[in-house]
């Protein structure tokens, strides 16, 4: 099964090797047409604590490292 990848903000990186990251979509509203946005905020693993707030990264699927937390950070985006 292939892996999903997201690009998103970090908003947070209070915790010890976790960084929540918000992933922005766009979609369209069914009924009236006009262009909305929805976000979601995930846990990421930071295992470096190399990543600070307002950061753009790319996070992967991996396996469940914690209760919440399912993601872990691949890199910095330019």
């Amino acid at each position: 099964m292939p892996r999903r990848i997201l690009q998103g903000v970090v908003t947070s990186d209070k915790a010890d090797k976790t960084v929540t990251v918000r992933v922005e979509r766009r979609l369209r509203h069914p009924l009236y047409g006009k262009i909305i946005r929805r976000s979601k905020k995930y846990a990421a693993h930071d295992e470096k604590n190399a990543f600070n707030v307002g950061d753009i990264v790319r996070i992967a699927e991996t396996r469940p490292i914690s209760k919440n937390k399912c993601w872990e950070v691949l890199e910095a985006v330019k």
